[in-house]
């Protein structure tokens, strides 16, 4: 039998209820077999605690703690030098520096998703604010009268002129109905897409191109005449077929009313997408670095890395930003972000990590902005429309 015996230098400010106590380590790692010695703390091979005590809540609660703090150190020194030494965390990481910091691609996908969850309610809370409500009712009416309403009276006139113009527009509508005339004027101001109905017999005898498009048109143009949402009950309207490719145009036309009627509900959906799109646009432009710098004689993954600590360095930068602006009630940091001190730091980046001279730097700068934008241009409409399909 291996006596227990150990210096109590080991033992040091080590509680006897602690599973780091001496009296509960083991000859062998009970996570991968591995024979330890008594004074091994962690296996050197799966690094798990070499402990036999049962798991307690204590236990596991101060566990959990002292990750989050463990992570916590490596959370203030990749933060630290990613906001203040640009290209240095890169080349510190790719040296084999990888304890030292997180892991690039999950820090990028946390800091972006953190960065869009808290933009989403700040956004939620802008939008549905009474203050606004109440300022949007008060539109038009003179300041001498604001003073002499309160919001019941309002409401009780509100809701009196309401139903007063939608008696008038009932009239009118029986008007118009006594005059052909009068109706296809009607018809012609009040619908803005105009379609010829064809059958799937007749559709099925145009080429692809045209069927896609004489489709789309007859959808949409029923679409806006009846406001069927449900594509089943359209396509049973229309005598089509219930297939999924019909079915999915149809709610495409529909998807495309809810864009025109809320185009910012849209733009909101697009930029939560948004680390996705750069999390795969990435290997592209991490391509054209590795092309540029070939003489550099760097792997193709230092390149990726690079990316993904500069596109973490902007969403930390859009949530430092974030608080002032939400006081101030302007954008002005986030702007000057993006046409300031983003610029500036991308061109330190390289300069510090590639480590070449300064006009050399400032060429390939200028050269990867242009191939930057027009590559991101090309892929934001890709994106574009992969958004508006799946919408």
């Amino acid at each position: 039998m291996v006596s227990k015996k150990i210096p109590k230098k080991l033992n040091k400010k080590v509680s006897e209820d602690s599973r780091k106590h001496f009296k509960y380590r083991s000859n062998t790692c009970l996570n991968c077999g591995q024979p330890l010695d008594l004074s091994d703390v962690y296996c050197p091979y799966c690094s798990q605690l070499n402990s036999t005590k049962p798991l307690s809540l204590k236990d596991f609660v101060l566990e959990f703690l002292s990750s989050v703090i463990s992570y916590d150190s490596r959370l203030r020194y990749t933060i630290t030098d990613l906001l203040f030494r640009p290209g240095r965390i890169t080349r510190n990481y790719m040296k084999g520096q990888r304890l030292k910091y997180a892991n690039p691609f999950r820090f990028f996908l946390s800091v972006s998703i953190i960065y869009f969850l808290l933009y989403s309610v700040v956004t939620y809370f802008e939008d549905n604010s009474p203050q606004d409500e109440f300022e949007n009712i008060y539109t038009g009416i003179d300041d001498g009268k604001k003073k002499d309403l309160d919001v019941g009276i309002l409401k009780i006139k509100i809701d009196s002129s309401t139903q007063q113009q939608n008696k008038i527009v009932r009239n009118d509508t029986l008007a118009s109905k006594n005059d052909s005339t009068a109706t296809k004027t009607k018809q012609t101001e009040e619908y803005e897409y105009d379609y010829t109905y064809l059958s799937e017999k007749e559709l099925q005898s145009l080429s692809s191109g045209e069927r896609i498009y004489e489709r789309f048109g007859i959808y949409r143009g029923f679409y806006e005449r009846n406001e069927i949402k449900q594509a089943e009950i359209a396509l049973d309207s229309l005598k089509h077929p219930k297939t999924a490719f019909n079915k999915w145009m149809y709610e495409k036309v529909e998807s495309i009313e809810r864009i025109k009627e809320n185009p910012y509900g849209f733009i909101n959906y697009m930029v939560q997408k948004t680390p996705f799109f750069l999390f795969f646009c990435s290997p592209i432009l991490a391509l054209f670095l590795w092309l540029l710098y070939y003489r550099k004689k760097r792997y193709y993954m230092e390149h990726l890395v690079f990316l993904f600590h500069i596109f973490s360095f902007v969403f930390l930068a859009l949530l430092i930003a974030m608080i002032p602006d939400l006081i101030i009630g302007t954008d002005i940091l986030q702007g000057l972000l993006f046409l300031i001190i983003g610029p500036f730091y991308f061109y330190k980046a390289l300069r510090n990590y590639y480590q070449q001279k300064r006009l050399i730097t400032i060429i390939k700068f200028v050269f990867l902005n242009i191939f930057f934008w027009i590559s991101t241009t090309i892929a934001g409409l890709i994106f574009l429309f992969i958004s508006a399909a799946l919408y």
